[in-house]
């Protein structure tokens, strides 16, 4: 299964400071903590969060090149467990090639592996069945992850848009990171290696799915 990317130029460190999107990174770790009379405030904050949302702290990375998608969506995924592997040493595990990572089967032993807990588990999408329960179960899925603190990892191909009516298409196939939710999980999160000018969007569920149709995802 061949994983060519729209951009297919190495993407560099600058790059991925200038991104956009909204996941966390290294500059909002490094803000100062609060002083004792603002940490009431914030942890206020925290728990006026809207009912049914959580949203993942990704370390993000830009793929290093237009068929690492893979391990760098595995190395996303686990970056909010706070693990930072190399995705040269995850690639060589998932047996990712130049045609790019055969399917989620590959990623879910590694992710497992980094985790070290047999967590995640590969949930298959035939493309003629995409319907209402497979849906429900892939929302289930998602919120269950993120729940646990883990980001879901998805094999995607095609088009979809996403909630601000941008089009992301990967006609030969791609790995994203599922990293939030919202709505209960009507609503979720990505994080894409492909682009850092596009490094966070959201997408409807259901549209997930379909652009999921006929491959998998680990959650």
């Amino acid at each position: 299964m061949r994983t060519d990317l729209i951009r297919r130029t190495a993407l560099t460190v600058a790059g991925i400071a200038a991104t956009a999107g909204g996941i966390a990174g290294p500059a909002l770790a490094a803000q100062a903590a609060p002083a004792p009379a603002e940490r009431a405030a914030v942890s206020v904050q925290a728990e006026r969060r809207p009912a049914g949302e959580r949203q993942l702290d990704v370390r993000y990375e830009a793929q290093p090149n237009f068929y690492y998608c893979g391990p760098a969506a595995a190395r996303n995924a686990l970056s909010v467990q706070g693990k930072n592997i190399d995705v040269d040493t995850m690639a060589k595990e998932m047996g990712t090639t130049e045609a790019g990572t055969n399917s989620i089967n590959d990623i879910t032993p590694v992710l497992n592996k980094e985790t070290g807990r047999k967590a995640y588990h590969s949930t298959e999408m035939p493309a003629d069945k995409v319907d209402g329960k497979r849906v429900e179960k892939l929302r289930a899925d998602i919120v269950r992850a993120v729940d646990d603190g883990r980001a879901v990892v998805a094999n995607i191909a095609g088009t979809a848009t996403d909630t601000d009516g941008v089009s992301h298409s990967f006609e030969g196939g791609h790995y994203i990171s599922v990293v939030g939710y919202s709505e209960g999980g009507k609503t979720v999160t990505i994080a894409d290696s492909a682009n850092p000018d596009q490094a966070s969007y959201r997408i409807d569920v259901d549209a997930l799915a379909h652009w999921i149709a006929s491959r998998g995802y680990a959650s």
